[in-house]
Parts: C-alpha cells; sequence; structure tokens
C-alpha cells in the first residue's frame, strides 16, 4: 500500500495543488527519507509492512529527534516536518489512516537568518572583464547579468525559454514556486547581454536537441542548460573574479533585493519581482540594510540633526 499512496500523493501534488517539479521531488524525498529511517527499526512501535501508514506520532517525534541529533538546520527539519504533515492531511482525507500522527507536533521556530549579500565593488568584479568572446562568454555573461539583474531563482533561470523573454519591453516572463507566473523587469546591462547572447545563440543549436519548449539557456550539445550547470560555470567565474569566498547562485539574489533596498526601493515592489508570496520573507533584507536605516535616522530625526549641527 505504502507505494500505491506515494503515487497518489505525488498525483495530488502536481495535479491538485499545482507544485513545481523541484518542490515536488523534496516532498517525495523527504517521505521516502522518513520510511527509511522507519524500516532501520529505530521507531519501535512500526514493525513491517505499510510502515508510513501505520507510523504514530512517537514514531515522528523519535524522526525529528533524529534530525536534531544530526545537526541539521531547524528550517531543513521543518521543511521535512511540512512534507510530513501535508501527506498525512492527505491520508487522512483519502481514507487510508484514521488519524493525522502528525497534526500536533510543533515546527520548530527557525533560526534568524541574514542572507549573505555581495558588496556592489563584488558584483561589478564577478561582471567585468572576465567573459571569452563567442557564444559560450556571451551566454555565461547573459546568465550572470540576468541573476542580479532581475533576482530569479537558479530554477527559474534554468527553466526560461526564448519566448519568456522580451527585449522589447525589457521584461522576463519568470515560472516561479507553485508554478506561479510573474513578470520581472531587467536593466540595461541585463537587457544588452541578452540581446548578444540571442545573437549567437543559433551556434549551439543542434536539430532535433532543443525541442518545442526552445530553451534560452544551452549546453555545448545543443540541449537546455541545467541548474547545476549554471551553479559550476558560476563558480569559475567567482574564482577569476578574485572575490576570495564561494558565491551562490542566492546569493546574486540576495544582492540583487538588498542593493535595491539600499537605493531606496519598497519592500512591496521587491516582494513582487521575487515572487515571495508573504512579505514576511521579503523582510529579511532590511536586517541587511541596517546601515542604510541608520543613515536616513541621521538625516531625518531632528535630534540625530542636532547633533551634527554642533560646533
Amino acid at each position: 500500500m505504502t507505494e500505491e499512496a506515494l503515487a497518489a500523493f505525488e498525483r495530488h501534488l502536481r495535479v491538485e495543488r499545482n507544485l513545481s517539479p523541484q518542490t515536488i521531488r523534496a516532498y517525495m524525498a523527504d517521505l521516502r527519507q522518513f520510511r527509511g529511517f522507519l524500516a532501520q527499526g529505530s521507531a519501535g512501535r512500526t514493525g513491517g509492512g505499510d510502515l508510513l501508514e501505520r507510523a504514530d506520532s512517537l514514531a515522528l517525534r523519535s524522526y525529528l529527534a533524529d534530525l536534531y541529533r544530526k545537526k541539521l538546520r531547524k528550517t531543513s527539519i521543518g521543511r521535512k516536518l511540512a512534507s510530513l504533515k501535508t501527506f498525512y492531511a492527505f491520508l487522512l482525507r483519502e481514507g487510508r489512516i484514521r488519524s493525522n500522527p502528525a497534526e500536533l507536533i510543533q515546527t520548530p521556530k527557525a533560526e534568524t537568518y541574514v542572507p549573505k549579500v555581495l558588496s556592489v565593488d563584488d558584483v561589478f568584479a564577478l561582471l567585468g572583464d572576465l567573459f571569452e568572446e563567442g557564444p559560450a562568454g556571451r551566454r555565461d555573461r547573459a546568465i550572470l547579468e540576468l541573476f542580479y539583474g532581475s533576482g530569479v531563482r537558479l530554477s527559474e533561470l534554468a527553466g526560461l525559454n526564448v519566448a519568456d523573454v522580451d527585449l522589447d519591453g525589457g521584461l522576463v516572463k519568470v515560472r516561479g514556486k507553485g508554478a506561479r507566473e510573474r513578470l520581472v523587469p531587467m536593466g540595461p546591462p541585463c537587457r544588452e547581454a541578452l540581446v548578444h547572447w540571442i545573437e549567437e545563440r543559433p551556434a549551439l543549436i543542434r536539430e532535433g536537441r532543443t525541442g518545442a519548449e526552445n530553451p534560452l539557456f544551452l549546453n555545448r550539445s545543443g540541449e537546455r542548460l541545467s541548474g547545476r550547470s549554471v551553479a559550476r560555470l558560476l563558480d569559475g567565474y567567482v574564482r577569476k573574479s578574485g572575490i576570495g569566498r564561494k558565491i551562490s547562485p542566492h546569493a546574486l539574489r540576495h544582492s540583487f533585493a538588498t542593493h535595491l533596498l539600499d537605493s531606496g526601493a519598497d519592500l512591496r515592489s521587491i516582494q513582487e519581482m521575487l515572487g515571495h508570496k508573504s512579505l514576511s520573507t521579503t523582510q529579511k533584507y532590511t536586517a541587511v540594510s541596517i546601515g542604510r536605516l541608520m543613515d536616513v535616522y541621521d538625516r531625518a530625526h531632528p535630534k540625530a540633526r542636532e547633533e551634527k549641527e554642533k560646533p
């Protein structure tokens, strides 16, 4: 019954909840990890057979305790618990179980998280004269400019098709989490880099390789460039730039949002561009921009001005 339940749950995530393929894979991986824990007998009370359906709240608490012992981050534990809560709510709705063992288990309070961002100088070093002439160099510049110029996620960038880019309007149509679509503006440097790449792109096209989707970014075989390949090429340019520390694609997204906030953009606009469902997710960037808030205070507060005006 377990495999049947997992298959039904996967269809539920894909069809009813319309979640992205990446999110569905994460949910299913979490469930299989929990089933592996149960199979080891660590929970003690589940026995054989349909392990996931027979698990009780004690089994779930034992699993969470095991994750804590392995020193996983609270955000990771919270995500795994969310997968289990969703799964057991589905089983209860479908009549496969009589009660939800995860219903009363509290999600761990997440640690305070301050995003890692690049300075403006680091960004200019990364987007400087590091790119070779030719299709690959033009593609790589367009990728890095798009990361910093639009704040897209790695999976969103890898999933872009040529039709998603409106060069005349300066907009990119992005499919984000939960298959939600949004339009993101791009600045002149980003647009210029994409124009040059699209001019060079035919050199990498191989007949029958790109398929009906017509992916925007191609590898040397003419197929869609994977997210893993994008992350590897970013690593190479970070080393060339001399920044001296590892930079993830998400750090460029964080830098995009933080630098907008530093320059006076409002949180609601940044939320829309990033595709955040909740404004509270976007508010983490205010912690990075505390220097800007202090500058505003010094310029605007009467007592602060008074101190500055003293001889």
